[in-house]
């Protein structure tokens, strides 16, 4: 069993429907029919959204996903209107809100790897390929590939995992031309991505992207390129072969599976809440992310 440990009752707004609890994100649907998506400072591990929050994660998500946004857009538009806070929120949600537009989404993960790592190095090593696509030989923990794949998965609920799929599933669920068309953006955003986080010192090992459509017009949604939905590396501490520091939660997972924790991920039983220096810790990660890729620091 997995899922919430406890889940948080969602903050009632005039004026604004409840339409889902997430993992992180709060989805709300304002009258105008616009979407209003609010991060919180939730994380989860072992697919457990756990009793604890990050102070600041969801502004930071937020505020690195608009970032991102904005050196994308030539690429491929995205689904937000506007950042202003809807009338009779709540001063906490600023800064981890967007207004966004609806679309109709693709009930497809779009993961682009440059690097070997997590699920797709399991599946290498059994099979030499990660979602049906053939990989060289003498790849290890974290090799560079030699050029990014499109290694799509089926969206799961909170509390599954989603499942990696071949693209002609992918191709089989919502067409030939809409999945060659996230193949296509997907590759084209993460290269954008990994050419820029390099010039920060940082590698951009994975990330996923959610999208949907608006008047036939394809877009992209949710979150793009934060330490929650991509794996980033410091480029001068890469090292092939083990497994890389990476700018995420991996404080948080390396705790609850060690002794100290007093839980077992593999067990029936929820996770406990989490100390304090790991909180910490990964607050700490999440803005040193923020700060290297943007250039600015964060307040």
């Amino acid at each position: 069993m997995s899922g919430f440990v406890t889940k948080p009752e969602p903050v009632q707004v005039p004026g604004l429907e409840h339409l889902h609890t997430g993992k992180v994100r709060e989805l709300y649907r304002d009258q105008a029919g616009r979407l209003v998506m609010v991060a919180s400072d939730r994380t989860s591990a072992f697919d457990w959204v756990l009793p604890s929050d990050i102070p600041d994660k969801g502004r930071i998500l937020t505020q690195l996903s608009l970032w991102w946004f904005d050196r994308i857009a030539d690429l491929v538009p995205n689904h937000v209107i506007s950042t202003e806070l809807p009338v009779g929120a709540p001063a906490d949600w600023a800064g981890r809100t967007v207004v966004c537009e609806p679309l109709e989404m693709f009930p497809v993960e779009c993961v682009a790897r440059g690097y070997l790592t997590g699920s797709g190095l399991a599946e290498y090593r059994e099979s030499r390929t990660v979602t049906g696509i053939a990989l060289p030989e003498g790849l290890v923990d974290g090799s560079e590939l030699p050029a990014p794949i499109y290694t799509p998965a089926l969206k799961a609920e909170v509390g599954e995992h989603d499942e990696n799929v071949p693209y002609e599933e992918t191709a089989r669920r919502i067409g030939a031309d809409w999945a060659a068309a996230l193949r296509q953006t997907t590759l084209a955003v993460y290269t954008r991505a990994r050419d820029v986080a390099r010039e920060q010192g940082i590698i951009l090992a994975d990330t996923k992207f959610e999208f949907g459509l608006s008047g036939g017009e394809l877009v992209i949604g949710d979150e793009v390129l934060t330490p929650d939905s991509s794996r980033f590396w410091p480029a001068d501490q890469w090292e092939p072969g083990k497994a890389q520091p990476s700018f995420d939660k991996q404080f948080i997972r390396d705790w609850l599976a060690s002794p100290q924790s007093g839980w077992d991920p593999k067990g029936e039983l929820p996770p406990p809440a989490l100390p304090q220096e790991i909180l910490e810790r990964s607050r700490a990660k999440y803005v040193e992310a923020y700060e290297r890729l943007t250039g600015t620091e964060w307040v």
